[in-house]
């Protein structure tokens, strides 16, 4: 805001002097006001102005103001600041400066007068004093407060000073020589530190201008301590509940009596007084300088039920003063006493066969807290077959009894836990074994790990071979476990088995007594019993089956050719056979079983490989083309015939043969013929009768033969064969041979022999029974015997 507050032209002309033109400013003119005209003032024309130099001197050395040719007006360039122009604060102040123009010179002296606004508020050289003043001081005493200050002059300057509203002081004014003004604080009410400690006052100078500014001091007035005020507890009694057994060094309270006095005056020392036991400070303990109080000692609810303290807090005023509380301890019962398990009586041993609700032990239990804490909860860890019934007259006794049936061979020793457990937060609990031993009963039969035992025996086994071991399991123990093994009797053929095996009565091992052959024997069946020493005895029995292996232990026998002496047969064929023809028929025949009586036919030597071939399963030797006149009339082969054992046991025969130039036509339709018994002419007729009573002769004195045998080695219902007899028990468990029951081997058998001048007489009896098979020279009325033993089919 611009705007002239006066403006005046003093034009004082005095020979050879110039001019002074006077403005009066308001200090508050913003840059760019105008001041003054001087143009029009000073008369002087604008033409003229803008074609000549115009310059202003300021003397203050600071450009505040300039000139604009073009108006002819002196404006403002910086805002005027009377304080900063004139700092001595005097009446009136002046800004001076030349108006100069040039050609012709011309020079015009200006002076500006500042007039004073109220731009500065007054401030305090210190804006916070602080006072210390006792409380034990009286109304009416004077403090000396600082004056403030205020640039401005004239009625803009300090006027008054106010304090802030105070029920204890007041200001008083005093007016200085030179016109200062100067404020004392006044006391006017006693002071109390212990109501107010610090008073915190504003002291506010004000000026006269328009408008009104001010400034503010603050004044801190602490007022100083005197002791009078004793320590003060909260209360004047205490009451605490702690728990038993609290840690030493647990904080049970922490005092704080309060002195509102300050400095040593409210320093506190805490102690007990005369009125607290010894029992008392032997289990807590008071911090003088602080007033904690912490356990130091055991607390025992059981000892003890409560606590008194009295305790003094004592300020450390020259003339001290005190104060007192009482504190009292309530001690809660805490869960710290385990139950106690008392076994009063007990049996540890006891037959596994005792009877369901004997008594075994008579517990009792006991806990020292009181309330849930002691009330006890027993019960057995796991579940065993005993049960804890309490006893009607003594409710913190109980029977420990027998609740199922018990069994020492599933359990031989059972370890009881008992576990008491009180009904505290948290339980507490306590345990106690009572080990029941079972003594054993004679309660459980041997018993072997199977019902039948098939043992399989290798034939022309050493006398008194181990077979097998027969142990058998009696879970009871002692002499109840102790077995004895026996062979329960059976004769088979008039034989008693304990002639036949042996059994250690000890540990079960059966032996064989004898060599068994698979050719006369095949299998035993009887029963072993194990009994135990217990009383009474106990016993079981298993079945044993012995089968008898066969070993590849005969040598195939060929009965076919007829060998009547050596091992060499001659024979003689036709030149004109054909081809395809039958040349002979090796027959070999092994008493082993199966497996290993079955044969194979080869050639171990032959003259012409291309002339005869050989059948490896049936032996049948023919011809593989027509002889011819190149051929030799001499012919030596060789067969072997081989079982399929391990190893492999054979048997060979040589076959001369001499081809001869004979009309043999008659003689090979008989062998091509199928068998009739009609081929027998009546030339023959008594041939056979002749052969069937030989036959019949042999039969009987083969029977004879096996029963002086059995007399005099073992007994076996199956005969022994002759040395020149097939036999064959049908139905039986001896294996038949496929040729015995193979018609066609029979044919075969039948064709080869009567080309060699033969009978082969297959004589059938009852069903169930043995084929005898005879072969006899022709033209002879006795039986010839090979150089092989018999075989078995």
């Amino acid at each position: 805001m611009a705007y002239w507050a006066s403006v005046f032209v003093l034009a004082a002309l005095w020979p050879g002097a110039l001019s002074v033109t006077r403005y009066s400013i308001a200090e508050e003119m913003e840059r760019g006001s105008v001041v003054a005209n001087l143009a029009a003032d000073l008369g002087l024309e604008l033409g003229g102005l803008a074609q000549r130099e115009v310059k202003l001197d300021i003397f203050t050395n600071k450009k505040y103001l300039d000139f604009n040719k073009k108006t002819g007006e002196l404006y403002i360039v910086e805002r005027i600041d009377r304080e900063y122009l004139c700092p001595a604060k005097p009446t009136s102040c002046f800004l001076k400066l030349d108006f100069i123009i040039e050609t012709p010179l011309r020079i015009f002296n200006i002076e500006l007068g500042i007039t004073d606004i109220n731009d500065n508020a007054p401030h305090f050289r210190r804006d916070r004093v602080e006072l210390d003043v006792s409380e034990s001081a009286t109304p009416g005493e004077r403090f000396s407060l600082p004056n403030a200050v205020d640039p401005d002059v004239g009625i803009n300057t300090i006027k008054t000073y106010k304090l802030s509203t105070s029920d204890h002081f007041t200001i008083e004014i005093q007016t200085g020589s030179d016109g200062t003004q100067y404020v004392d604080l006044v006391l006017t009410k006693s002071l109390d530190r212990e109501e107010k400690a610090v008073h915190k006052l504003i002291l506010t100078a004000v000026d006269g201008g328009v408008p009104v500014r001010s400034g503010t001091a603050n004044i801190i007035v602490r007022v100083q301590d005197t002791n009078d005020n004793p320590p003060q507890f909260d209360k004047q009694t205490y009451t605490i509940n702690m728990a038993e057994n609290t840690p030493i060094g647990t904080l049970v309270v922490n005092l704080n009596a309060t002195d509102l006095d300050e400095g040593s005056n409210s320093e506190i020392v805490y102690s007990f007084t005369l009125y607290t036991s010894e029992k008392t400070q032997d289990v807590f303990t008071l911090n003088p300088n602080t007033g904690e109080i912490t356990v130091k000692g055991t607390i025992d609810y059981e000892d003890m039920k409560f606590y008194e303290m009295h305790i003094e807090a004592k300020d450390k005023g020259a003339h001290p003063l005190l104060g007192q509380c009482k504190i009292v301890v309530h001690v809660t019962d805490m869960n710290d006493n385990f139950p106690e398990i008392t076994v009063q009586s007990v049996k540890n041993t006891v037959p596994e066969n005792v009877p369901v609700g004997t008594v075994i032990a008579l517990v009792g239990v006991s806990d020292r807290d009181t309330g849930d804490n002691g009330k006890i909860n027993i019960s057995i860890h796991e579940a065993m077959p005993f049960i804890l019934n309490k006893s009607s007259d003594r409710p913190t006794h109980y029977n420990l009894i027998v609740s199922e049936p018990l069994d020492r061979e599933k359990v031989p020793e059972y370890d009881i836990t008992l576990i008491a457990r009180d009904t505290g937060k948290p339980p507490l609990s306590d345990n106690e074994t009572i080990t029941v031993h079972l003594l054993d009963v004679n309660d459980n039969a041997p018993q072997f790990p199977q019902s039948f035992y098939t043992i399989r025996v290798m034939e022309n086994n050493a006398p008194g071979s181990l077979l097998s071991s027969l142990t058998a399991f009696d879970p009871d123990l002692h002499e109840n476990q102790y077995l004895v093994y026996f062979i329960i009797e059976k004769e088979i053929a008039n034989t008693s088995m304990s002639m036949l095996f042996s059994i250690n009565p000890e540990n079960g091992n059966l032996y064989a007594l004898k060599t068994f052959d698979y050719e006369i024997e095949k299998e035993f069946l009887f029963h072993i019993e194990a009994r135990d020493s217990g009383s009474p005895p106990l016993s079981s029995n298993v079945t044993v089956h012995i089968i008898i292996v066969d070993q590849n232990d005969n040598a195939p026998v060929i009965v076919s050719p007829w060998r009547a002496h050596g091992s060499v047969v001659e024979e003689k064929i036709p030149r004109s056979t054909d081809k395809g023809s039958l040349v002979a028929k090796v027959i070999a025949l092994d008493t082993d079983s199966v497996h290993n009586s079955r044969i194979t036919y080869q050639f171990l030597q032959v003259t012409d490989a291309s002339l005869f071939s050989l059948d490896q399963y049936n032996g049948e030797i023919r011809t593989m083309r027509m002889f011819s006149y190149k051929d030799s009339r001499h012919h030596r082969l060789v067969v072997v015939a081989k079982d399929n054992g391990e190893p492999a046991l054979s048997a060979t025969v040589t076959i001369k043969l001499l081809t001869v130039e004979t009309d043999v036509k008659a003689y090979s339709d008989m062998t091509e013929m199928p068998l009739e018994y009609d081929i027998f002419s009546d030339i023959n007729l008594y041939l056979v009768i002749g052969l069937a009573s030989v036959s019949f002769l042999l039969l009987i004195t083969i029977l004879v033969t096996i029963v002086l045998k059995c007399q005099k080695s073992k007994p076996n219902k199956t005969a022994p064969p002759s040395r020149n007899s097939v036999i064959s028990e049908s139905n039986s468990t001896i294996a038949d041979s496929p040729l015995v029951s193979n018609d066609a081997y029979w044919y075969s058998l039948f064709l080869a022999e009567t080309r060699k001048g033969k009978l082969v007489v297959r004589q059938p009896v009852p069903k169930g029974s043995r084929y005898v098979v005879s072969s006899i020279p022709r033209g002879t009325g006795l039986s010839e015997t090979s150089d092989s033993a018999a075989s078995t089919l």
